[in-house]
């Protein structure tokens, strides 16, 4: 469905991602774990269109997707981004109505986001700059879900929350998957990413070192001892 390749980039002579490539299946949530600075916000800007990479490409049902977020998303393809980036003086609706600028059926996605997120249509008159940090990831990924995409692309989405909110967010991203969306999931909490992903990738210093399926990552001693630490009995 999405396939990455041989994608690099740099900021100055600092290389953020180097010769990453990937697939991404239709149908599928795959995790991109790796520790803070490795390069997966970078990568995640570079096929959301926000970076353009100096070297590789990203092709996307065998069409190469170009370097520009407008287009990216009107083939498809939506970013959730780190720090969830909502418009903190707009109300919760009008949130929900920037994300939906390309949609040709933005009251039938504002019906999907309220039914998904039932406390947003409860506050959809609220600034959304005025809500808990909860709410307000609640409220990045449904406008991200507005744009109608085949592939959501969600960026740290448990980010400074409670541990509780962010088995909400795990709950919300293995939804969206079951209702026929793909994910590409970057994030710090590896053991959460790991047990919803069907395929997981680690990136390290800007390079994929290991693959697999998030079990198979999950179970992995070496990156048990790097990502996830022990399990407090």
């Amino acid at each position: 469905m999405m396939k990455v390749e041989n994608l690099s980039f740099s900021y100055g002579r600092i290389q953020a991602i180097r010769d990453v490539s990937f697939e991404l299946k239709e149908g599928e949530i795959m995790a991109i774990v790796g520790a803070n600075g490795a390069g997966k916000s970078s990568l995640m800007k570079c096929i959301a269109g926000l970076l353009k990479p100096q070297k590789g490409e990203v092709h996307y049902d065998d069409t190469r997707l170009e370097s520009a977020p407008h287009k990216v998303v009107e083939q498809g393809i939506c970013l959730v981004p780190e720090g969830r980036w909502i418009f903190p003086n707009l109300t919760v609706e009008e949130n929900l109505l920037l994300g939906g600028y390309t949609s040709k059926n933005r009251a039938g996605g504002m019906k999907r986001a309220y039914e998904m997120f039932p406390r947003l249509e409860e506050r959809n008159k609220q600034r959304a700059g005025t809500m808990s940090g909860g709410e307000q990831q609640m409220l990045a990924i449904a406008r991200g879900l507005m744009a109608e995409p085949r592939v959501l692309l969600l960026d740290e989405p448990s980010l400074g929350l409670a541990p509780l909110i962010v088995n909400d967010i795990m709950s919300i991203i293995k939804r969206i998957n079951h209702e026929g969306i793909s994910v590409l999931l970057v994030e710090q909490n590896a053991r959460k990413a790991l047990s919803i992903a069907h395929h997981a990738c680690v990136l390290e210093q800007g390079q994929i070192i290991k693959r697999g399926t998030g079990a198979e990552l999950a179970a992995d001693e070496s990156i048990v001892a790097a990502y996830l630490g022990k399990i407090k009995k």
